[in-house]
């Protein structure tokens, strides 16, 4: 199976020398960095060429480095069911960069990349309605940034009173925020079954 990977991931790179930064073969999956410019023809690319075929769009999702230049690496994950093949490819962008949307290639992409966009910020231009998927209306911030805190910033509840959804700032009482980090077993003052023999031993 690596061999049939490390082949077309020769292939794909002597065709699309423009497109393709580096490769490698992980885990019996072909991975490949790409250029953000280039990042639909490259695809379009993947999708027709005879060798390759990845016709189906299995998932975009993104990963955040906060430490880094490029902060994020948008992943792209593809299937070829004709060649019985996968690939993955990541785009390293910075926090102020646009990616090109691929809907226009793979339609199925269009939540997709609202999803990562709602998640993480990252813009798709071109992107035919590009807005939030999963969280509500007017939320503030990116929840799958490492920078966006647990609780939150909003606190949204049905008020019984004024019989409609309200949105409050989140406050933690103090006690809320104080963790001692012990197992449940730790401070225990029982035994449970099967710890009497291991102490036997």
């Amino acid at each position: 199976m690596n061999e049939a990977l490390k082949e077309l991931g020769t292939h794909i790179e002597q065709k699309r020398a423009d497109c393709v930064l580096t490769w490698d073969v992980t885990h019996e999956e072909l991975n490949i960095d790409v250029a953000p410019a280039n990042i639909v023809g490259f695809v379009e690319f993947l999708r027709t060429d005879n060798s390759c075929k990845f016709s189906s769009l299995v998932d975009i999702t993104a990963v955040d480095y906060p430490e880094r230049a490029k902060r994020f690496d948008v992943v792209y994950h593809f299937l070829s069911m004709y060649q019985n093949q996968r690939i993955r490819l990541r785009v390293s962008i910075r926090e102020d960069e646009m990616l090109p949307s691929i809907v226009s290639v793979h339609p199925s992409a269009n939540w997709f990349e609202r999803e990562v966009f709602d998640m993480f910020g990252i813009i798709f231009s071109g992107h035919p309605d590009l807005r939030r998927l999963l969280t509500d209306y007017g939320f503030r911030g990116y929840p799958l940034r490492k920078d966006f805190p647990t609780t939150g910033y909003t606190e949204v509840r049905y008020d019984e009173v004024q019989k409609r959804v309200v949105y409050e700032p989140v406050s933690l009482v103090q006690e809320y925020r104080q963790f001692d980090f012990m197992s449940p077993w730790e401070g225990a003052e029982y035994i449970l079954p099967g710890d009497d023999k291991a102490e036997a031993k």
